[in-house]
């Protein structure tokens, strides 16, 4: 007598996991237990689309089109959402995020800087804006600030975009709060950010949470951060500021150069551009 054994079902699991518009990489198909050939099959019969080798985007709804700019965060919400990287929006992009997005963008391209590991292929997205992949050095494994933000990026965006595929689905983005945004732009000043562009965002931070950022200062791994921090904070005089007690942060011993040719900061001992020394500082000097 012949057994036959009925095939278990693959597309439509695969169509109730991946929304329309988002994207998959081939070893995720295979911990699905989709094969090549089927892989091949489902873009034949036009239920996938390839992106680029080796990544498949589940087929977008008649009249929906892609827009270039969007793709990376179907990129990034896909791999947070659907293949469960350890992966966050943070920096610049998560401030962006949270509403600061007017002093952002200024004389150069937009940027993506998205914090974790990810997939060779998610800087290779096809996008206008450049992916910067940064690893989660600066606070170790604390996800402390890691905050799951509703808000995404369609707002501004036109109606040829994937926001009636997103929406549908009202995923959202893990970012970085402010708290721990602003600590992980401060990290990339001089190399990659301007002091002067980061003061004009400082600026904004009026309603910043004196407990978090004590937690976040607290396990930050840069003598370097913790030091420009305290000199935008004192700069700005947020109200936020005088709740932060510097007597339980770690500011390291020695002088640090940051700036050639820059001032030494009388208070946290690090070089920074001489303009930045034009609001005195008063406060009792940090030991050193």
């Amino acid at each position: 007598m012949v057994t036959y054994h009925k095939r278990k079902p693959r597309l439509k699991p695969l169509l109730n996991k991946v929304p329309p518009g988002f994207m998959v990489d081939a070893s995720w198909l295979k911990s699905q237990g989709i094969d090549p050939k089927s892989i091949h099959n489902y873009v034949v019969y036009g239920w996938l689309d390839r992106v680029i080798r080796g990544v498949y985007r589940r087929t977008l709804p008649e009249g929906v089109h892609e827009n270039s700019n969007t793709a990376w965060q179907v990129a990034l919400l896909s791999l947070q959402r659907i293949m469960n990287y350890a992966v966050h929006l943070g920096g610049e992009s998560a401030l962006q995020l949270a509403g600061f997005s007017h002093y952002l963008f200024l004389g150069h391209e937009p940027q993506a800087h998205v914090y974790g590991d990810v997939p060779p292929w998610f800087k290779r997205i096809p996008t206008e804006t450049k992916i910067v992949v940064h690893h989660r050095s600066l606070f170790g494994d604390d996800l402390t600030g890691i905050i799951d933000s509703a808000r995404d990026f369609q707002h501004e965006s036109s109606e040829e975009d994937l926001r009636p595929a997103i929406n549908v689905w009202r995923w959202p983005i893990s970012a970085s709060s402010p708290e721990r945004a602003i600590l992980e732009a401060l990290d990339e000043l001089p190399k990659n950010a301007s002091f002067h562009y980061l003061d004009m965002i400082f600026e904004g931070l009026v309603s910043l949470r004196p407990e978090q950022l004590t937690t976040l200062l607290s396990v930050c791994r840069s003598v370097k951060v913790r030091r420009l921090f305290f000199v935008f904070a004192d700069r700005h005089q947020h109200a936020w500021r005088k709740y932060i007690n510097t007597s339980k942060i770690d500011f390291g011993s020695g002088p640090r150069a940051l700036v050639e040719g820059g001032k030494l900061h009388p208070t946290y001992k690090i070089y920074v551009p001489t303009d930045f020394m034009s609001v005195a500082d008063s406060g009792k000097d940090v030991d050193a």
